[in-house]
């Protein structure tokens, strides 16, 4: 989803691990930025601006402008990023240009709503399968989220992407019978039946036993 937001960006002189140090002490981090049939482009980033729109609602779908000092500004997506494993603070990222009349892949996560019959009714439990689908459309029209309504799911019943109504210029990339969300049954409460059955039956045959041996006797 495009967002009017503007993240300024300054052109790297120089590449390498010691030049990355320096840059994250002064508060920046390396980026590159490429696509749109263009040349790639070595920059140096605010990592807080970074952070804030992955962040957000839109996370990493979020289409922002990149501003690069004396060079260019232009539609841009984070692609990918890197965290330090320790300290979690971002550390590098990839910003791809974006052309807005260009259909592009996304993926977009999918929440549920509602209370299940299956669950509210039968003691089942909802299990979410697939927290994302992928889909094409244009840029402008990538949606923050899916939400499907789950309340009328019974045990055994399932909800698919290929339910999920696609507006606009979208098309669903993902497998139309990818299972998004489905409720089961409780398998603790089969296991207990099981174990009880399983000991109401256990003092017949010693029962049947001993009314054996006697017999012989």
């Amino acid at each position: 989803m495009r967002k009017d937001i503007t993240v300024t960006a300054e052109l790297r002189g120089s590449r390498g691990k010691n030049e990355a140090r320096r840059m994250r002490v002064s508060g920046k981090i390396p980026a590159v930025v490429y696509g749109a049939s263009r040349q790639p482009v070595a920059v140096a980033v605010n990592p807080k601006d970074v952070h804030r729109i992955l962040t957000s609602k839109s996370g990493h779908n979020t289409i922002f402008n990149l501003q690069i000092d004396g060079v260019e500004t232009t539609p841009v997506m984070i692609a990918d990023w890197q965290h330090d494993p320790i300290r979690s603070n971002l550390l590098h990222a990839d910003l791809k240009r974006i052309d807005l009349n260009q259909r592009i892949t996304v993926k977009v996560p999918v929440h549920t709503r509602g209370e299940a019959r299956g669950v509210k009714q039968q003691g089942g439990l909802l299990e979410l399968v697939a927290r994302e689908i992928e889909i094409e459309c244009l840029p402008d029209e990538i949606p923050e989220e899916f939400v499907v309504d789950v309340t009328e799911l019974l045990i055994g019943q399932n909800k698919r992407a290929g339910e999920i109504p696609m507006l606009g210029s979208m098309t669903l990339v993902s497998n139309p019978d990818t299972v998004l969300a489905h409720v089961v049954a409780l398998r603790t409460s089969t296991t207990a039946e099981e174990t009880t059955e399983a000991a109401a039956a256990e003092p017949e045959v010693v029962k049947k036993g001993k009314q054996t041996e006697e017999e012989e006797e």
